[in-house]
This record gives C-alpha cells, structure tokens and sequence, in this order.
C-alpha cells in the first residue's frame, strides 16, 4: 500500500511538473530574479521576503499561463510527438484538474505579486493574459503569435525591476526590449526544427510560414538588434541600468557568438543549425544576464 501511494505521490508531482513545464518556468524565473537583482538601491534595499515571494509568485503566474495553455490545446497536443505524452492529452489529468491547478496558481501567484507591489502583479496578470487569450489561439491563425508571444515572453526580466524598485520606467523598457528582440530568433529557430512536428498540428511559427532564406535572414536581423538593444546600458541611455564598458564587449562578443550561429542557419538552413541556435539562444540572454549581474556588484 505505501509502495502504491509513493508511486501516486511521484506521478502526480511529475505530471504537476509537466504541466506547469518546469523547466522553461525555472529558466524564465530566473530571468526575474536576475531583474530583481539589477533593479535594488539603496533607495530599494535587497530583501529576502521579497525575492522569495517574486519566486514563488513568478512561478506561480508561468505555471499558471502554461496550464492553461495545455487545457486550450490539449487536442493539437495530442497531434504531435513532443506534446502528445502530456498529462491532459495523455488521459493522466482530466481538464478540470487542470483548470483547478491553474486557477490556483493564478490566485497564488497574484496575489504574492501584489503583496510585493501593485505594478508587479499587474504585469504579472498582464502575462497570463496575453500568452493564453491571444499568443495560444493565434498560433494555429498566423506566424504572428511569435510577435504577440514575444509580449508575455519579455516580461519576466522588466517584472523583476518593477518587483525591486516599485517603478516601470526606462531601465525596465529597457529589460524588456532585451528579451523582447531575443524572443524571434529563439522561437523561430524552435519553429525551423520542430516544422514538421508543429504541421501535425497546422502550428506555423516561422515568418514565412516556411523554412526557407527569408525566415533565416530575419532570424538574422533580429539577432543584430538583440545585439544593439543589449548593448545600450553601456551608452548610460536606459537611466540606472547601465554596464561598464569591460562588460559592453563581453556582452558583445556574447551577441557575435549567437550571430555567427543565425547565420550557420542561414547558410545551411538545416534542423541541426536551427537547434544549435537554439541552444545558443538559451546560454546567451543567461550568460547576459550573469554578466549584467556581476558587472553591478564588481564595478
């Protein structure tokens, strides 16, 4: 008996886990807290209580948009190889399970915004609402989910500022055009290698619709503005935020490294370089992060 509810205990915190996607709301997390972290003073002290609660919180409020994500496309989920064993299409969590566990994560995650600051929270219903009203539906419409996906995408490193300093100004625009611009080249890169899988589902997230030159030069022209777009702090533009100039070119070079692999795809237009680039994606807005971080507490 204990040996049959261990299992139970293990399989219901493992579909909990897929259906909030952990690990996409771990590394999304993160980009909160690295806001946070950028966005303290000593007008705004760093507090534990606070942080703790924009974790909790953020987690609260991606694993909420993700479930419901997964009850709104649980058909089109079963359609494809890389969604098809989650737990709603899968039959192992009905969809009022998952609208219960959504809907409490969203209660929880706003109000632990809101006990932080009203703007927190607000950005954080933001969230929710554009990814699973608009982004979701619209990815079976057009290829311009990824430009309204982007919205929601690019708020986890502004909310952090905001839950820090109270206030959404330049220095948090700023954080949010970063992650903004890196959303297409990440997302289309997805898009270029899992093409087939999303066309089970008609999903076309590509530009074009297609994997061809035109999607990969525009994966290319958004890398160089991601580029430009990081590289701003350095020039004192975006008030507080800003970079010295040692972290200016490491963050550079960083931006050199994800474009030597936008235009890999361009050249090769192939699924391999499209995940390479990725992969990349995913270690450059981290490393840019940490750098961002380090150069704040080092200089």
């Amino acid at each position: 008996m204990s040996t049959t509810n261990s299992l139970s205990i293990k399989s219901a915190f493992i579909d909990f886990k897929e259906i909030t996607k952990a690990g996409l709301a771990v590394s999304v997390l993160f980009s909160s807290i690295a806001g946070y972290l950028l966005g303290f003073d000593e007008l705004h002290p760093f507090s534990w209580t606070i942080l703790v609660m924009l974790s909790i919180g953020g987690y609260c409020m991606v694993g909420a948009s993700n479930a419901f994500n997964q009850v709104i496309e649980k058909d089109l989920d079963a359609l494809m190889d890389r969604t098809k064993n989650r737990p709603v299409p899968a039959g192992r969590m009905t969809v009022t399970t998952a609208l219960i566990i959504a809907s409490l994560l969203t209660i929880i995650g706003l109000v632990l915004l809101y006990l932080i600051n009203p703007k927190t929270a607000m950005f954080g219903a933001i969230s929710i609402f554009l990814y699973t009203s608009l982004y979701t539906p619209l990815k079976t419409k057009t290829p311009l989910s990824v430009f309204v996906g982007a919205f929601p995408g690019a708020i986890p490193f502004m909310l952090g500022w905001v839950a820090a300093s109270g206030n959404f100004g330049i220095e948090a625009g700023m954080l949010f055009l970063i992650q903004f611009f890196w959303q297409f080249p990440h997302f289309w890169s997805i898009g270029w290698f899992l093409y087939d899988d999303y066309a089970k589902a008609n999903i076309y997230m590509l530009p074009t619709g297609e994997k061809d030159t035109k999607t990969a030069l525009q994966t290319i022209l958004y890398t160089i503005w991601l580029i430009v777009a990081s590289l701003l702090p350095c020039l004192g533009i975006p008030g507080q935020l800003f970079i010295s100039p040692i972290a200016a070119i490491l963050v550079f070079l960083l931006g050199l490294w994800m474009l030597f692999y936008a235009v890999k795809l361009y050249q090769l237009r192939t699924a391999k370089a499209a995940k390479t680039l990725m992969l990349t994606s995913v270690f450059y807005i981290t490393l840019l992060q940490i750098i961002y971080i380090l150069d704040k507490f080092l200089r």
